[in-house]
């Protein structure tokens, strides 16, 4: 007989905060995120909304059954209303962190085209619904998951030169905002970093 999956350190729950639910996605969520992606611009269709649905479901289940780091989007809900206002979620990031200082203690040469893989954080919300701390509330209670209950050494987060919304985001999380000296690739063009606040560096 097979092991229950929900009691696995990598199975993500619900998570609460003061106004928000930070829940998996599901596939009665179809309506809400096809409206969500049209609101933030992304060209998708009903057909490829649901297909996303079905992937999300099956991913969150499989991942936690390998004990695996729970990668993927999750819904961001009001706890008033119940009204899906973004997404955020851990993802894999790989991408050419040893151009940032704060990385580069953990190499002894530097190679500009290596990369790295880390735990990433992602958020997104609704343009109605930005500039309320929704995507600060959302993604504090993700960090902190991931440090308290997962155990991560470190969370990145990433976004380009001019998202100053986001870069404000991570400074508000707390995280360490530098800048890459090269504008590629665009998505990693700043970098928050956050550590495990009893990881003692060397």
């Amino acid at each position: 007989m097979g092991s229950d999956h929900t009691t696995s350190p990598t199975w993500m729950p619900v998570l609460e905060t003061e106004r928000l639910l930070i829940r998996p996605f599901t596939l009665v969520d179809l309506a809400a995120k096809l409206s969500l992606d049209e609101a933030m611009g992304y060209d998708s269709t009903r057909d490829g909304v649901r297909r996303w649905l079905e992937w999300s479901v099956l991913n969150h289940e499989q991942l936690a059954r390998l004990v695996q780091p729970p990668y993927g989007d999750r819904a961001i809900v009001l706890r008033e209303s119940g009204t899906l206002v973004g997404s955020a979620g851990l993802v894999p990031s790989l991408g050419p962190f040893d151009r940032f200082p704060s990385f580069r203690r953990l190499v002894t040469v530097v190679d500009e085209i290596h990369l790295r893989p880390e735990v990433g954080l992602y958020w997104g919300l609704d343009p109605a619904h930005r500039g309320r701390g929704y995507a600060t509330e959302a993604a504090r209670a993700l960090i902190d998951y991931g440090f308290r209950r997962m155990g991560l050494q470190r969370i990145v987060a990433t976004t380009e030169y001019e998202n100053e919304a986001s870069q404000a985001v991570m400074r508000r999380l707390g995280m360490f905002v530098e800048r890459n000296p090269y504008p590629d690739p665009p998505w990693c063009q700043i970098v928050g970093v956050i550590e495990h606040p009893e990881l003692t560096r060397p």
